[in-house]
């Protein structure tokens, strides 16, 4: 299969490897500017990975020429941040090809649905298909330039879902050579609500906030995650969950999630997390305008208070964090708006006719 991976940071590159390891004919390509990956990985002509997913993985085509990776392709992954859809859409939306599958991985806040509208199509138009995973497949960094570490590859507790929603029997099968252990969802409803970045990350930064502030080297999740966040964290998935039940989808509280997917030991909030392996060494960050905040509150916490407003479901934990983020990065994102339900059009449709829009 020819493959592309938009996208050069530590997801993209790993994405890339993996899939050439499989076997299939990768291409990655980026903006201009961000080269560092890109020009070592044209050099060498491929990825080196370790860890989890582990060889050397041959890359056809490595640069900034969106008509020349896109051309032919069968898959297009879309691997970064939230903030990165829309610039990514915009492109592929020149150079994009009938029958393509284009996988946002992962789709982090409505990442396919924003996507599917900024290249101008309806979410139930099957000519392009848009899918979006729950979470990135990997625990994963980049060691140097053209060269990942992949500290931990899922084997379960990755679900994805499409646009149209009946695609997704179709591609589960071909998805499944590179991630067996994936699952389908029935809508990317779910998927939206399955991502555990914006109950985990938003809880620990903010109770965190002075040790980050102070540059204080800690361990985001062995001593950053006590009791007492960890039941704020659980506040934050109760909200969540709530709004799970009210769309009439089921999702998987987070750490039932952690737990299947090999991160964590323990269900529970609090030494679910201090204890996890798949945490364990974790540096917290060093500025407080960070992405824990800026996409995960900015974006994530934004679109769920959104979502809630939609269906009736109060979320004042939610609606807390995000105020004090607000406060403390000098910045209204309630106010601002990165990502609602008006940014997929999807506002003042009852549950039952948002399903039908997503085919």
């Amino acid at each position: 299969m020819k493959i592309t991976v938009l996208g050069s940071g530590n997801g993209g590159c790993t994405v890339a490897a993996d899939c050439a390891l499989h076997g299939h004919e990768v291409s990655i390509c980026d903006f201009e500017q961000f080269p560092q990956n890109i020009n070592a990985i044209r050099e060498a002509g491929g990825v080196q990975s370790s860890g989890d997913v582990n060889g050397f993985g041959k890359i056809r085509y490595a640069g900034f020429d969106f008509s020349s990776a896109i051309h032919g392709a069968e898959w297009i992954f879309v691997v970064g941040p939230s903030y990165s859809h829309e610039a990514f859409a915009q492109e592929y939306k020149k150079h994009m090809e009938n029958g393509q599958t284009v996988i946002i991985c992962p789709g982090t806040n409505g990442g396919a649905l924003l996507f599917k509208k900024e290249i101008g199509m309806d979410y139930a138009d099957d000519s392009i298909t848009v899918v979006e995973t729950s979470t990135l497949p990997y625990a994963t960094r980049v060691l140097e330039p053209g060269k990942v570490h992949v500290y931990l590859k899922l084997k379960a507790g990755l679900f994805l879902a499409s646009l149209p929603s009946k695609a997704s029997d179709d591609i589960i099968k071909s998805f499944r050579e590179v991630y067996p252990g994936s699952e389908c969802f029935e809508n990317v409803i779910q998927t939206i609500l399955q991502n555990g970045n914006n109950v985990i990350h938003p809880a620990v930064s903010l109770l965190n906030v002075a040790r980050i502030e102070s540059n204080e080297d800690f361990y985001f999740y062995e001593e950053g995650v006590t009791t007492s966040v960890g039941k704020l964290m659980e506040e934050v998935d109760g909200e969540r969950m709530a709004i799970a039940e009210a769309f009439g989808v089921k999702i998987l509280s987070e750490p039932e999630v952690g737990y299947i997917q090999g991160y964590m030991l323990e269900k529970n909030y609090n030494t679910g997390y201090s204890t996890a392996p798949g945490f364990k060494g974790i540096l917290a960050q060093t500025q407080v305008d960070y992405r824990y905040f800026t996409e995960d509150v900015g974006y994530g916490l934004v679109l769920l208070s959104s979502m809630a407003d939609q269906v009736g479901i109060s979320t004042p934990t939610i609606d807390a964090i995000i105020k004090l983020v607000s406060v403390i990065l000098g910045t209204d994102y309630a106010q601002k708006r990165l990502r609602t339900m008006a940014s997929f059009d999807l506002d003042g449709l009852g549950v039952n006719d948002i399903l039908k829009k997503l085919g």
